[in-house]
């Protein structure tokens, strides 16, 4: 199955029993890749530090030993605050202390795909490289990805990877829909400069095959289901309303919600749309899109 489990809120705004039930959902159904941060949610929990989705993860493995070598279980470095109200960066003593303690709350002697989650240029990026590169070499990861950089610099770190001759980032984090917002426009809580797939992301997956693409918030908070969560301003504009149009009438002919539609299509181009749920019926309305084939362009 193509669709990652989003694990944001588990041990905050999801409580653990909840959360067991998800995962248990999910994988289930045939589920495998899990997403999750070190620096989640720290805006949901009343210590302003982020680790208690990893815990949670942890627990769930540990109830379920014979599941872990089945699973993808992915999580991230970088954007966790720091005491003095800054943010940790990307330096090779936070790539490797975070990496320990990651794996502790998760409970894993292995990390089968770590991210860098945001920019750090206050960090040299051949630094960064083969921090994470070493990581890979010593057995305690299996795979990188990179999310929230803009694309040069994604090249620039591949290339740097390949001269050295260590593991370079494979996949790609970033956020996409079936609509969009105007160019420029600003989305409320999408703060990434360059969290955002663009043509260029486009194309240079298209050159680069062997990256694959991890699309977080692909449903925006639930607006092509949800009449009481309108998309926001910066969507309205006439592609919105064209594309908008198509999908809909699409979905009122197979009688499904849009939102499966738009998960079935995100699947057809090779990406893994990243599922954020907070209940039993959510889950089960996006596991039914891997049914579907996406009849809309």
């Amino acid at each position: 199955m193509d669709l990652v489990l989003g694990t944001m809120y588990f041990g905050t705004r999801t409580d653990e029993a909840t959360s067991f039930a998800l995962l248990d959902r999910f994988v289930a159904a045939g589920g495998r890749l899990l997403d999750t941060a070190n620096c989640y949610s720290f805006w949901s929990s009343p210590t302003g530090h982020g680790g208690q989705s990893e815990a949670v993860l942890g627990r769930w493995l540990a109830a379920n030993p014979g599941l872990r070598d089945e699973l993808v279980v992915a999580t991230k470095v970088g954007v966790e605050p720091t005491d003095d109200g800054g943010t940790e960066g990307l330096s090779a003593a936070v790539i490797e202390r975070e990496c320990a303690r990651s794996m502790e709350r998760l409970g894993t002697d292995v990390i089968d795909l770590y991210w860098a989650h945001g920019e750090d240029r206050a960090t040299d990026l051949e630094e960064t490289v083969s921090a994470f590169g070493a990581l890979v070499s010593s057995g305690r990861v299996r795979r990188l990805g990179v999310s929230n950089h803009p694309t040069w610099r994604v090249e620039r770190g591949r290339a740097l990877a390949q001269g050295l001759g260590i593991e370079p980032w494979t996949a790609l984090q970033l956020t996409t829909s079936y609509v969009e917002p105007r160019p420029g426009a600003q989305v409320p809580g999408k703060d990434h400069r360059f969290g955002w797939v663009t043509e260029e992301t486009r194309d240079y997956l298209a050159e680069h095959p062997e990256l694959n693409l991890w699309v977080y918030s692909p449903l925006v908070q639930g607006s092509f289901d949800r009449a009481d969560r309108p998309f926001p301003e910066a969507y309205d504009h006439p592609g919105t309303t064209e594309r908008l149009a198509a999908l809909r009438a699409e979905a009122d002919d197979r009688d499904v919600p849009a939102s499966q539609l738009v998960l079935a299509w995100m699947v057809a181009q090779g990406w893994h749309p990243i599922v954020g749920v907070s209940s039993l019926e959510q889950l089960d309305s996006a596991l039914a899109s891997a049914s579907l084939v996406a009849g809309i362009r």
